[in-house]
């Protein structure tokens, strides 16, 4: 499977996974608010800060008719063009974000929702792109972003086989290999029950790139089970504080939960190490209280071993329990007190 690298920061099998808290509409409004997420995020061990880069206007139209209205859900009433304008992160704040998080050493990445964003991020000198699962179906777009040359990791909510798969073919194309394919339930808030997380598996075969999972569920379930089976990347929404309302804040993980969540996924990935028989080092005290053969009943020189006076017993101080059967019907060699663990020598064949 292919690695990417992203900074200084290599992505696949093998590789610590990287985790990006997602600030999207967090911000609330503010700027001071958008750079507090930022510190925030550092601090709860998250590798790298997204933010999305679009307008009401590069994302749709002012237009109040039924199409544009979102009939249920965590929208539920809202009319397209001003929930973008409530969620989305002003252009003229994120060259300074992006100074800001190099301030305090976290990763710097946007979502570009036109080509016009895309461009705009160019003018940012961005290191890698994202494309989200909405957009997995604008291929003109994703070919663009592409054709940057740059990392891109692109989420695939909602997308069928075929589509997933003229995406790559568009990152491809454009003479791009850097890939990463992140699983997505694209509901707001998702439920694990969702996730069908083996998808993820099977995108990292079928199309031989690291894989992830953009997560948008409550809790960190999905996100350590995606380590588990293979995640070399995982994205989750990020507040400060989920009663600071925004668009985005009901499905937002706060510090705590996110700090919870990075430790988790370092310790999965800890246990899940590499293949390895044999005593660990932690295991090296208590090797002694496996079972050995000890003699149970004083035994005389001469006088046979038995069922009755060797057993094979805890702890571990003598001869190995597959010895037991060869050992049965030999006499001894010497006297050998109760409670003596059989060695080799202590016993031979009767003559």
């Amino acid at each position: 499977m292919n690695r990417i690298r992203v900074g200084n920061r290599e992505l696949g099998a093998g590789c610590p996974t990287y985790v990006i808290a997602e600030m999207s509409a967090n911000h609330a409004g503010s700027l001071a608010r958008a750079k507090e997420i930022i510190h925030a995020a550092k601090e709860s061990g998250a590798d790298c800060i997204k933010l999305q880069t679009y307008t009401p206007d590069t994302l749709t139209i002012d237009c109040d008719n039924s199409y544009f209205q979102i009939a249920d859900g965590t929208w539920g009433g809202e009319n397209l063009y001003q929930l973008y304008g409530k969620a989305y992160t002003p252009w003229e704040w994120q060259g300074e974000l992006k100074e800001e998080a190099a301030r305090v050493g976290i990763d710097f990445l946007s979502t570009p929702f036109d080509w016009t964003s895309v461009d705009f991020l160019e003018s940012l000198d961005v290191d890698f792109y994202k494309v989200a699962s909405f957009e997995l179906v604008d291929l003109p777009l994703i070919s663009y972003v592409a054709s940057k040359g740059k990392p891109i990791i692109m989420s695939t909510g909602m997308g069928s086989l075929g589509e997933i798969e003229d995406a790559v073919k568009a990152v491809r194309d454009a003479g791009n290999e850097q890939l990463v394919l992140l699983r997505c339930a694209s509901a707001y808030p998702a439920i694990t029950d969702d996730m069908n997380l083996k998808t993820m598996q099977n995108m990292a075969q079928v199309f031989d790139v690291p894989v992830g999972l953009s997560d948008h569920s409550m809790g960190s379930v999905g996100a350590v089970t995606a380590v588990a089976l293979g995640a070399s990347v995982i994205e989750k929404h990020f507040c400060l504080d989920r009663a600071i309302e925004n668009p985005d804040a009901s499905f937002s993980m706060n510090p705590q939960e996110f700090s919870q969540m990075v430790k988790d996924i370092r310790q999965a990935q800890r246990a899940l190490g590499c293949v390895r028989y044999g005593v660990t080092e932690q295991e090296k005290s208590n090797i002694v209280f496996r079972r050995s053969i000890f003699c149970v009943q004083d035994v005389k020189k001469g006088e046979k071993l038995t069922e009755e006076n060797i057993r094979i017993i805890r702890p571990g101080y003598g001869m190995a329990p597959k010895y037991y059967k060869q050992v049965l019907g030999q006499v001894a060699l010497q006297d050998i007190a109760r409670g003596t663990p059989l060695q080799f020598g202590m016993m031979g064949e009767e003559k």
